[in-house]
């Protein structure tokens, strides 16, 4: 078994990449679920359905980035983009996840006692595809 680092994923949002703004990065991938059970069962019986899913990436605020997290999503929010997430970073054979997001929203965290954070809400749209890098 090989364990992989975090700190080498690559992460791109509308093809601009965000990694070195990024400490944090997840998707959520989900079914719908359908309620089947008909009369004389003691249990529910479930189908699948529909995927779904969300994903999030978060990471610490940079106030001299012209081409930061802010100014990169804020005025995507409400339109559906590309995300690339490379969770082993670059290089040939190594895990790619494609997907059209809808960007729902950006926030950004300001504790009195730490660093200013962002997070960017997003919902996946579409289907994921995992691949390898060529």
């Amino acid at each position: 078994m090989a364990f992989v680092h975090g700190r080498h994923t690559i992460i791109t949002i509308d093809g601009d990449d965000l990694s070195a703004f990024t400490t944090t990065s997840e998707i959520d991938r989900q079914s719908d679920e359908h309620d089947v059970t008909t009369y004389g069962k003691n249990a529910h019986v479930f189908e699948g359905g529909l995927l779904t899913g969300e994903a999030t990436v978060s990471g610490i605020y940079d106030n001299t980035a012209a081409t930061g997290p802010r100014a990169i999503l804020e005025p995507l929010i409400g339109t559906v983009v590309p995300l690339v997430r490379k969770p082993e970073g670059n290089g040939t054979g190594k895990p790619m996840d494609t997907v059209d997001v809808l960007v729902k929203g950006y926030k950004e965290t300001n504790p009195v006692a730490d660093m200013v954070t962002w997070e960017a809400s997003l919902r996946l749209s579409d289907d994921v595809v995992s691949s390898t890098q060529a």
